[in-house]
């Protein structure tokens, strides 16, 4: 009987995100969002696929209520050699791949988009907190924030 392929390291970092997380959001003025504000974000993160793979829900909330959700499986490419992203979310745009690789504590991966590009950054401070931020840019050097939070695992 052949012997099924194993997760490698790259794969296993992955893991680090697995469970369930909230975090407290900032959102700085944007063309989605002119005055920006407060947000309370949670996310669900599950390994699938036999350990190749993550798949997080995630939704924010603003004044009680949920006014963004977001679906994204997290992979590792060995042919590559890169972390891959594929996000679907409620604002009907399709399908973001962002790429990029962990750095130590940090992950870092760049969308490429008709309007720029994406940049988000997970970066860990020990098992049970991490910061998150999205950025934006026209051109890939000059980066705006759009989100940031700090999160902390609820299980």
């Amino acid at each position: 009987m052949t012997q099924m392929p194993k997760p490698a390291a790259a794969h296993n970092q992955l893991a680090r995100f697995a469970g369930r997380w909230i975090g407290n959001e900032k959102l700085s003025p944007s063309p989605w969002d002119p005055t920006g504000g407060t947000a309370v974000g949670k996310c669900e993160n599950k390994i699938v696929a036999d350990g190749f793979a993550l798949a997080q829900d995630y939704e924010q909330a603003r004044h009680g209520a949920v006014n963004f959700r977001g679906f994204g499986v997290f992979s590792y490419d060995a042919a590559e050699k890169t972390n891959v992203l594929h996000w679907w979310d409620s604002m009907g745009m399709g399908t973001a791949i962002f790429k990029g690789s962990f750095e130590g504590d940090k992950l870092q991966l760049v969308c490429p988009l008709p309007q720029g590009f994406s940049r988000a950054t997970w970066e860990f401070q020990g098992a049970s907190q991490y910061h998150f931020r999205i950025e934006m840019s026209p051109n890939g050097q000059q980066w705006n924030t759009l989100i940031e939070g700090n999160y902390s695992r609820e299980s």
